[in-house]
This record gives structure tokens, sequence and C-alpha cells, in this order.
């Protein structure tokens, strides 16, 4: 990445922590595809991996007030599993095919629930272990898993603070997890670590201002804030690989 760029990219990493604060599924969903403009695909899952460990840092601290700790549980031991396993088998895989099923899985489910306002996943431990399985491998894969993540926690409609901890908290060892592996496939590279304290310090300011957005807002709003943002997620899948 040439260092004329580096304001853009800082700018445009904050704006990602903050919509991915409010939507409180993290700030991956919109930092992958932005990453993508500076980076090549495998450096962007290492780039991330080490962004997401900062901004999920900075959510635990500024949300600590409350998780659910079966959701911890029985979302996020999944998650860690297929995670490590997703990571593994990235380097084998044609991510544009898999960002079509993604984006075409995201806009369905956003647009269902956005529809049928009533209709509800229910919140059992096996949705529970779907949500987290596929969140995770989505992440491993695609450097992103937090849209899946956050139409499972949807379904058992928690306060937005509990929601976006107990995200964070899940987060934190599925990034923790993939940051080994790849490390180990060669997705990290020295020339990117001065990045390090630069996404630590968005991630910070990106979480402060995400917080006082959210503390303005309804549940009921904040519900459908996540719905069309995952709907975006979806839509911005599929056309970014036309």
């Amino acid at each position: 990445m040439l260092s004329r760029y580096i304001p853009i990219f800082i700018i445009l990493s904050i704006v990602a922590e903050i919509l991915g604060t409010v939507g409180g599924f993290g700030s991956s969903v919109f930092f992958v595809p932005i990453a993508n403009f500076f980076f090549d695909f495998k450096s962007v899952l290492g780039i991330t991996a080490l962004f997401h460990l900062a901004s999920n840092l900075s959510k635990i601290a500024m949300f600590r007030k409350g998780f659910d700790k079966k959701l911890v549980v029985n979302l996020g031991i999944p998650a860690i599993v297929f995670v490590v396993f997703g990571a593994y088998v990235s380097k084998f895989l044609d991510p544009s095919i898999l960002n079509y099923i993604l984006g075409g899985f995201l806009v369905f489910l956003s647009l269902v629930f956005l529809i049928f306002k009533t209709l509800k996943i229910k919140p059992t431990v096996k949705n529970a272990f779907i949500g987290g399985s596929l969140s995770g491998l989505s992440a491993g894969i695609l450097g992103t898993g937090g849209a899946i993540r956050g139409i499972t926690l949807s379904a058992f409609r928690m306060d937005k603070n509990k929601f976006i901890a107990t995200s964070a908290i899940i987060d934190m060892g599925v990034d923790s997890s993939r940051a080994v592996v790849y490390f180990n496939n060669g997705y990290m590279h020295k020339e990117h670590f001065f990045l390090i304290p630069i996404l630590l310090s968005v991630s910070i300011l990106g979480t402060w201002l995400g917080k006082r957005i959210l503390n303005k807002m309804s549940q009921n709003q904040f519900r459908n804030i996540v719905l069309f943002l995952i709907l975006g997620i979806g839509i911005a899948s599929i056309l970014s690989n036309l």
C-alpha cells in the first residue's frame, strides 16, 4: 500500500468500526471490502484478524456490563472450531464464489426478517450451534462472519449492550484462533506490522463513537439497523464480484 493512501485507509477503517459497533456484529464485514482496495486478499485476512482483535478488546472494555454466558459457550465454541477449519482451507478455495453464496444468504435472511417482523428464529441451543458454525466457517474463509452471528444473536432478543458484549467475546475467541492459522499460512507480513498501533487507535475511537450513537437509539431501531446493515452487506458481497 502506498503511503499516500494511508490517511484514506484510516478514515475508512474508522467508518467501518463505527458501523460495526452500531450493527453489533463487528467491523470486519465493512473492513474486509475496504481493505481489499489496498491489499491482496490473503493479506486482508491477516490484517483483518489483527484489527478485529483490537476492535473486540475495545468493545469488551466499553460494553462490559453484561453478556450471555450460555450463548458464549453454545455459539462461541462451534464458531472457534469452524473458524480454524475455514482458515486452514481458505488457501485452497476461490473466495469469489463463496462471496456470492454468503451475499445471497444474507440478503435472503435480512429481507425475511424485515418483511415479516413477527417472525422469529427460535432461541435454541441447536440454532445457536448452527449459527456459530456458519459464522466461524465464513470468518475463516472470507474474513467476515459477524453478520451471520448477528442474525443468530438477534433471535435471542437481547439488550443492545449485552448483544454487543456477547458478540465481542465470541469474536475474540474466533479472531485469536484464526490469527494463529493465518500466521502459519503466511498471510501476515512484517511490512504491515506498522498498522497494528494505528488500527488499535482506530478501533478505540470507532467503538467510542459507535457507542455514543447507540445510546441515542431504541431497541427496535437497533434491531432494524442490524437487519438493514446485513442486507447492505449481502448486496455489496454480490455486486463486488460482478
